[in-house]
Formats: structure tokens, C-alpha cells, sequence
């Protein structure tokens, strides 16, 4: 495979492991995401977490197309977001135009190291070590 085509060795997906968290509310699948403007964005779908830090990496925000037929995916950073403890869902840092215009992602595939490092470009950030 070549370097930055295949899936970050350690960042898997939540969905596909038995990887629990402590506390539930850390749990942030399936929570409603909105922009700043309190429009909805989508639903995160899974959670990539580093394996070997066990820490959020990256969600998988999933949108319905204009015209509600199939599903885009996108990946959100985790310092991009926010959630009040009491809420059921997160708040991106940026317009939901901003998220929209951000790199496609197909979870089929994983989160390539080549998408990663274009997701972490597009809202700012270095590539985490």
C-alpha cells in the first residue's frame, strides 16, 4: 500500500470494535450535529478514535443530499466541535456551509492518511503525531 493511500494503522473506527467508553456521554455517535447559526449539519455516524492514545480523533458527519435520496459523508476534526453535557448534540465551530465544502469522505474506504491530512489542512490543524 502506498504511504498516505491506506487507513492510519492506529485510528479505528468506534463502530467496528469493542472499544467502550467509560462514561456514556462521551459517546458522541448519533448525536444531531448543527453549525454556529443553530442550522442542522447531520448525525455523526461513527467516532475515529486513536487506538494507541485512545483518544477522538475524527467524526464521521453524515448529511442527507439536497434532494434527501443518499447520504454524504464528512470528516470533523474533534476540536471543531462542542457539546454541552446536557445536550444530545454538537456544535460545530463554523458556518454548515463550511462543513459542506469539506473533503468527501467515504466510510467504505476509511479514513485515508491523504484525507486526514486534507481534513486537518481544511479546518487549520496540523496532523496529530
Amino acid at each position: 500500500m502506498e504511504e498516505g493511500r491506506g487507513p492510519q494503522p492506529n485510528l479505528i473506527s468506534l463502530n467496528n470494535t469493542d472499544l467502550y467508553l467509560e462514561e456514556p456521554w462521551q459517546d458522541l455517535r448519533r448525536l444531531d450535529v448543527y453549525d454556529l447559526d443553530d442550522d442542522q449539519i447531520g448525525s455523526v455516524e461513527d467516532v475515529y478514535v486513536d487506538w494507541e492514545q485512545r483518544l477522538a480523533r475524527l467524526l464521521d458527519v453524515s448529511t442527507e443530499d439536497v434532494l434527501g435520496i443518499g447520504k454524504k459523508h464528512f470528516l470533523v476534526p474533534v476540536q471543531e466541535v462542542r457539546r454541552e453535557v446536557d445536550e444530545e448534540r454538537l456544535t460545530v465551530q463554523h458556518p454548515k456551509e463550511k462543513v459542506m465544502e469539506s473533503p468527501e469522505f467515504d466510510p467504505d474506504a476509511g479514513p485515508k492518511l491523504d484525507l486526514q491530512r486534507a481534513v486537518y489542512a481544511y479546518y487549520g490543524h496540523s496532523f496529530p503525531a
